[in-house]
Order: structure tokens, then sequence, then C-alpha cells
């Protein structure tokens, strides 16, 4: 089996890919081209056909299905079939009649709740096996939970199996969304105790309620209207999507998982969502009624209403829904960096060709910044990024010669139109696929002119970085376009700029640097560098050899010389 499908229309489904092959991309033509036989399944609605769909993925692992990046390794938490339950963490599943809840995609959460839980009910931890009978023996001894109060002591007896299977229901409202619920109950008891006067069993409800909302208050989100629903959102990078979902019971955000997926062949953003709906079904069961999603999918189910939220407090669950998901894409290229840089570098030149509109991959970059202080010293660098990454030994920087003052538009024009004149006469074939000028219309302007005058405005995508580094220029746009702040797109464009920079700054240090140490003794004809160093290294300073002999600098240097430096010196 190399691929599973569903469609409300079979025949319009299969006919897609035999009809026209010549709409089908690359992958979907190489599954057509392998396919023997087809074979079909009627279901009475479409949930059952998401859902056995979802399962005949499970079982066969077809090749060309969305892969799912399963979260088989996220914990759950336990409650066990016992008479007297244990809840504890597991990141395994055994059906035995023992409730799980979950998966919770961070540890710390499922964690600090089973810890919370053992605060705030003194529950058995022990391994021992109790029941009725075992009490009736009566030959277990009592651990130190027992003594110190964290436990009523089940294996004593020193609790019935009808209140302590109360504390668990309790918990598993909890787990469920009922923390609200729990809370108004624990304030009513404690009112009708106080009206008894019975203040010590008071006390114990008002403790319980304060305890179950101060945890509540930092572990979850709620909402206003207190209901119940499920929030799913995607975003989609290239053949991969990044999917979160958040399980709101009671107004309360108990759950939030992030899946990921990567199309093998061409996938609608409905039928992603379909398989992450279907997927988060088969673990969780069923779902609210009422789902949020940020697009409908291409199936119904029945009881289930799909809502796009446009305003108010659903929208602000589908905005942080997509906020989770937005950063798990960005963790997990992040993950990349270091396990696949390759892919990663690739996935991320791809995202920078469309946020720019470019044709071609910008495998080869090249970046141009120029350096000077009030005019001085004016100096230009290029950085070269091939494959995403710097390509130090292809870097060069520029000594402006035609340009006089501080004129960063013509010396842009004259670096621009130096480092690709030579690239043509040199090695035509090496040129970049994007040039990135750093710096607003006017300097990416001059550059154009400069490439346009090379014949090489068809050839060379060029485009130029604002002062707010998500502001990028394109020739023919009078309006910057913005590239969103958390993209890859983004960071490559910022570690250009940055590499750019650093180098150009570097080099006009040094030049400045060099200048400073020159003394007036190059001044003078016949002084070079060789001849300079002599003589500071021999006097130790100007003010030394200025106050030194005529006599005692021939000697030195030669009469002629020694003439022209006295000289020159007496008067400065």
């Amino acid at each position: 089996m190399i691929y599973v499908g569903k469609a409300k229309d079979l025949h319009k489904r299969v006919a897609q890919y035999f009809v026209d092959p010549s709409r089908l991309n690359a992958k979907t033509r190489v599954l057509v081209s392998k396919i023997a036989d087809a074979q079909f399944s009627v279901v009475d609605t479409e949930a059952d056909a998401l859902l056995l769909e979802n399962n005949l993925i499970k079982q066969y692992k077809p090749r060309y299905n969305i892969l799912l990046k399963d979260s088989k390794t996220y914990p759950w938490i336990c409650v066990t079939a016992d008479e007297f339950p244990k809840i504890f963490l597991t990141r395994k599943i055994v059906r035995n009649g023992s409730r799980y809840f979950g998966p919770y995609s961070s540890v710390q959460h499922a964690r600090s709740l089973v810890s919370f839980f053992h605060n705030a009910y003194p529950l058995r931890t022990c391994k021992l096996k109790i029941n009725s009978s075992t009490l009736l023996r009566g030959n277990a001894r009592p651990c130190l939970n027992f003594h110190i109060g964290k436990c009523r002591g089940c294996c004593i007896g020193g609790v019935s199996a009808s209140e302590y299977n109360a504390w668990i229901e309790e918990i598993v409202r909890l787990l469920k969304g009922g923390a609200s619920e729990l809370i108004r109950l624990c304030e009513q008891q404690m009112m009708e105790a106080s009206e008894r006067l019975d203040f010590e069993q008071a006390q114990a409800y008002k403790e319980k309620a304060e305890l179950l909302r101060g945890h509540y208050a930092k572990s979850l989100i709620s909402s206003a209207d207190e209901k119940d629903a499920d929030v799913f959102t995607l975003v989609f990078d290239g053949p991969e999507a990044y999917g979160n979902f958040m399980r709101v019971r009671g107004g309360s955000i108990i759950q939030s998982l992030n899946l990921g997926f990567k199309m093998n062949i061409e996938e609608d953003p409905q039928s992603v969502l379909s398989t992450f709906i279907a997927e988060i079904e088969s673990k969780f069961g069923e779902l609210a009624h009422e789902v949020l999603v940020p697009f409908l999918p291409d199936v119904e189910i029945q009881g289930v209403s799909f809502r796009i939220p446009a305003r108010g407090d659903k929208m602000g669950l589908l905005g942080l829904s997509m906020k989770n998901a937005e950063e798990f894409r960005f963790n997990s290229l992040r993950q990349r960096e270091h396990t696949d840089p390759e892919e990663f570098h690739r996935a991320g030149l791809e995202q920078l060709r469309k946020a720019i509109g470019m044709q071609e991959l910008p495998q080869h970059i090249e970046c141009f910044d120029n350096s000077n202080i009030q005019g001085t010293n004016p100096v230009a660098s290029c950085v070269v990024f091939r494959g995403g990454v710097p390509s130090k030994k292809d870097y060069r920087k520029f000594k402006i010669k035609t340009v006089i003052g501080a004129n960063d538009y013509a010396s842009m024009k004259e670096v621009v139109s130096r480092r690709y004149s030579r690239m043509i006469s040199e090695n035509p074939d090496d040129l970049p696929q994007l040039v990135v000028i750093d710096g607003g219309k006017g300097q990416l302007s001059f550059a154009w002119e400069a490439l346009c005058e090379l014949g090489l405005q068809d050839r060379i995508f060029i485009i130029g970085l604002g002062k707010r580094l998500e502001l990028v220029f394109r020739i023919g746009d009078p309006y910057p376009m913005f590239i969103d702040r958390n993209s890859q797109a983004l960071r490559i464009l910022q570690q250009i700029r940055d590499e750019a920079h650093r180098f150009g700054i570097t080099f006009h240090r040094q030049l400045r640097r060099k200048a400073e140490v020159e003394s007036v003794l190059r001044t003078i004809r016949g002084v070079g560098e060789a001849t300079e160093s002599r003589l500071l290294m021999h006097y130790g300073s100007v003010a030394r050899i200025a106050s030194a002999s005529l006599e005692d600098l021939s000697s030195f240097v030669g009469p002629a010389l020694a003439a022209r430096i006295h000289e020159t010196l007496a008067s400065e």
C-alpha cells in the first residue's frame, strides 16, 4: 500500500490523478506511476471515513501519506483501577482498566500536577496491593508517609474505600477541567461547616479551596465564559506543518499538545487539519461540541461545530494556540540546525526566497556595507554567504577611490561596479543570485544603477535593508515590505548584515589606527616606513629626533635627508 485517502466523491478523487497528470506536482506524478490497483471502503459518515483513514495509515504506514511526528514519548497521568487507586506519571499506556490523562507536552507541568494532587490529598504512593482481603489479614505496616500525615493509611484501614475514591473522583474532575466547579464546592462546604460550628472542618475546606485556586491560577489560563472547547491551529512551512492543540474545559486550558506533519505529496491545508483532528480524537476520545479552527477542515463530524472566531475570548484562544504552533516550528528548526544543518539552511533560504519574491533559490548571497567617519578613511565591505553560511575566503574589502567626502550613495555605486565588473571579467559563472545592500532606497538605487550599467539587471536580484531590519526595499516598489520578525528569512538577513557591518568596521578601524600611528616623518620626501621605524627605534620619539643635531642625523640617514628632516621638524 502506497497511499490512503478519503473523499465524499471517490470517483472524482481518483479521477483527478489520471485525467490531467500535467497538473500534478512531481511527487504526485511519481505516486501515480506506481499505482497498480485501487481499493475502497464505504462508511456511513465523514467522521468514520476520517478515523478509518487514520487507522489505515497507522497500520500500513504508506509511503506517500502525511508523516506524523508522534508524541509517544510525552508523559501521561495514570489513575490506576485498584480498589485504592494510585496516581503517577508514566510514558507507557497499559490497557488494564487504568485511566490515562494527557499526553502533556510539558513534563514540568505534568509533574507539578501530580505533586499538587499528593499535597492536596492524602493519597498512597506505596506499591502494596491493597484490597478488602489484605485489610482483613491486617499484617501490613504503615510507611513514613502515614506517620508524617501525607497518607491516611489505606493499608491498615485508616480510610474507607468510598472516602478515598471520592478524592480520586475529585482529582479526575480536576484533570478534566473542573477546577472552578470544585473550588465553588469547597467554598460551599466551608460555609456549611461553619454554620454547623465545625470550624476545624471549615478551615480544612478553606485551605483546600485556596490551594486549588493558587495552583490553577499559576498553571492554567482561564476564560470568562467557562465553556468547553477544543482549539486546533496549523503553521505551514514548505512541505512541513506544525500544529498545536489546546483543550479547554470549564473555561480553563487543561492541555496543550504540539504535533508535526510532513507532506510527502501535495496536500491541501484542509486535509492536513483533518488528519490533525483525527489524530487528536484517536488519542483523547471525542471532541468538544465546539472546535475553534483557523479554517474549516474538509470533513464534518456529527455533534461537532467547527468555528472560525473573529473577536473576543475565542479569538484570543485561537491566537494563543497559533503562537504555540509558531514557537513549536521555531524550536523544531533550531533543533534541526544541529541535527541536519544542510536541510536547515536550505529551508531558511527557501523561506527567504518566498519572502522577497525571488524565482531562484539564493544559494549565493553577497552583502555590501559602507563605513566612514565624517568622510575620513571611507571603506566598504562585501561579505559572501554560500548555502546559507559565511564563505569568509570570498570576503572583499574596498578603499573608496573616486568619491570625495562622505557620499554613501556614490560610494556604494563605486564598490558594486568594481566588484561585479571584475567578476564578469574573471569568473562570470559565479555571480550571486541575491545582492543585499545595507541601506535604504537611496543606496539601493545607486547600486541598481551600477548593475544596469554592467548589464546585470536580469541576472542578479537586489534588495535594500532599512534601519529597521524587517523593512526590505525592492526596485520598482515605492513601499517597503515587512518580513516576519520570527522567521528564518529575517534571521538570515540579520546575520549577513551583521557580518558585513563587522567586517567593514574592522577594516575601517585598521586604517584609522594606521593613520594615527603614522608621524609627521612620513610627510618628508625620502622617509618611508622602514626609515621611519629605524629613526623612532633609535631616538624613541619625534621630539627627540627634532632636538638631535644635524651631524648626528647625517650619520644615521645621510646629509641630504638629514637636512630635510631637520628643516621640516624645526618648522613644525
